[in-house]
């Protein structure tokens, strides 16, 4: 409420006087229109108007001259035509631009969606690299199999060499020195001596 000694000062500019219009809620708001939108652009709409036109082109037509609330020329009709032409066109045109506000955020939605889904690939990806890198460096069941088998072989082969071995000190020929040749230890039984094959190795 305005002052009324500031009213009368020239001063001041006087504050401007609001027009009030009446509020409503523009969510329900256009529920409503693409509600309406929506059952105008049904089959059911278009057969419920056609009945409707008949009948009252019937009755205005065959009906007696006094009960005729629109005679020829339909101009009620027309009207009422002219009325719902102009009141579904802006309900449509609102229903349409809800409709695309709602294409517009799905679609960046899916774009967002797209962009984390492209990201977490790309890590994926990344991931699955590093892990093949990494495995190339570890020994595989296959590698371990065939070192195995390898050095089986290998104590196979250092076993029959022993065994090998073995078997020529077992086959050595023994050399049997009498007693005579200073080969006695004074009981007049002979000395088992093993002849050795090699040369030079008799005492130093």
């Amino acid at each position: 409420m305005a002052d009324p000694r500031r009213a009368g000062r020239l001063d001041q500019p006087r504050e401007p006087r609001r027009l009030r219009l009446p509020r409503f809620d523009p969510e329900a708001f256009g529920r409503w229109s693409e509600g309406i939108a929506r059952g105008m652009g049904t089959a059911n709409f278009i057969v419920y108007m056609t009945v409707v036109i008949l009948a009252w082109f019937a009755w205005n037509t065959l009906a007696p001259a006094d009960l005729r609330f629109d005679p020829y020329t339909f101009t009620f009709l027309t009207l009422m035509l002219s009325l719902q032409a102009s009141y579904a066109a802006p309900l449509i045109l609102l229903a349409q631009n809800r409709q695309a506000d709602r294409d517009r955020l799905a679609l960046e939605e899916d774009r967002r969606r797209a962009a984390l889904q492209k990201a977490d690939t790309e890590y994926l990806a990344r991931e699955i690299a590093a892990l093949r890198i990494a495995m190339g460096e570890v020994a595989t069941r296959d590698f371990l199999r065939s070192e195995l088998a390898r050095l089986a072989e290998e104590l196979d082969e250092a076993n029959q060499r022993r065994q090998r071995l073995e078997r020529r000190q077992y086959d050595r020929p023994v050399h049997r020195v009498p007693a005579e040749s200073g080969g006695a230890d004074g009981s007049g039984r002979t000395l088992d001596e093993p002849r050795d094959d090699l040369a030079g190795d008799g005492p130093g």
